[in-house]
């Protein structure tokens, strides 16, 4: 008969901590993903979870402040379709900044990948604005960009809310810098001094996104082109196709290249 006096221990402290965060978030109500909710949290570090109909879609982190971290998200789901902020509920759990060392959010989303949920975070959910040389690229199906596009009709309700009733016509330049200010998603666009001497109409106190375009298209010189993409708006003095563009905008008319 033969006995071991030895033998090997992996000690799991990572597995160990993803698990009791996860336990953590499970004892939570998740709450309506609106701004009185988020602005209700404090302005600390920490982790949290979306919910889209009540299945878990994304796991994050707020390396500095969670009310702010959240509202990005918040502004971003409700300038797309085929999505409704109605369906979207989150919790969130406060972690002291030493504990960032350990990435808590991958220990949460390593614990809930194996049971097939948190699809939110792969597939393109969570990019900021993914630079130039994605813009030729095409947009795979499955992307959150595809599944869920940019909402053209998103009312800008807050463009130039100091206009004045003598107010009729602005620089284009402030009026594409309005536009892309309050836009809910990226409107990256090439700057241009002539801008400053292009005046333009404004658009109508509660124009959509799509009006406003289409107005700051109508004034650009010759070969610039607003292009819509799934994700995104872009604007160069350039007029070129895209493989995954949804809309062109240029001063001789408008164009719609992709249907949903």
């Amino acid at each position: 008969m033969s006995l071991e006096n030895h033998a090997e221990f992996k000690l799991s402290i990572t597995k160990a901590l993803g698990d009791q965060l996860a336990d953590a978030l499970k004892e939570l109500t998740p709450a309506p993903l609106s701004m009185e909710n988020i602005r209700s949290l404090r302005s600390l570090p920490g982790v949290y979870q979306l919910y889209k109909d009540e299945d878990l879609v994304y796991v994050g982190k707020a390396d500095r402040s969670l009310p702010q971290r959240i509202e990005k998200h918040f502004r971003k789901i409700s300038g797309r379709t085929n999505i409704s902020l109605n369906q979207m509920t989150f919790t969130c759990l406060y972690v002291d900044e030493d504990f960032g060392a350990v990435a808590p959010e991958r220990l949460l989303i390593n614990e809930h990948r194996g049971q097939g949920q948190v699809p939110w975070n792969y597939n393109g959910f969570g990019n900021n604005d993914p630079g130039k040389r994605r813009d030729t690229t095409e947009v795979d199906e499955g992307h959150f960009d595809r599944e869920h596009p940019i909402d053209l009709d998103f009312k800008l309700t807050e463009l130039l809310t100091q206009r004045t009733s003598a107010d009729v016509t602005v620089p284009l330049s402030l009026l594409l810098q309005e536009t892309k200010t309050h836009l809910p998603y990226v409107f990256r666009y090439q700057a241009s001094r002539e801008f400053d001497d292009i005046a333009v109409e404004l658009p109508s106190a509660e124009a959509t996104a799509d009006e406003a375009l289409r107005v700051i298209a109508a004034q650009l010189p010759d070969k610039w082109q607003i292009t819509a993409l799934p994700g995104y708006v872009i604007m160069y003095p350039k007029a070129e196709d895209y493989p995954s563009a949804r809309r062109y905008y240029r001063n001789t008319g408008v164009v719609d290249v992709w249907q949903q």
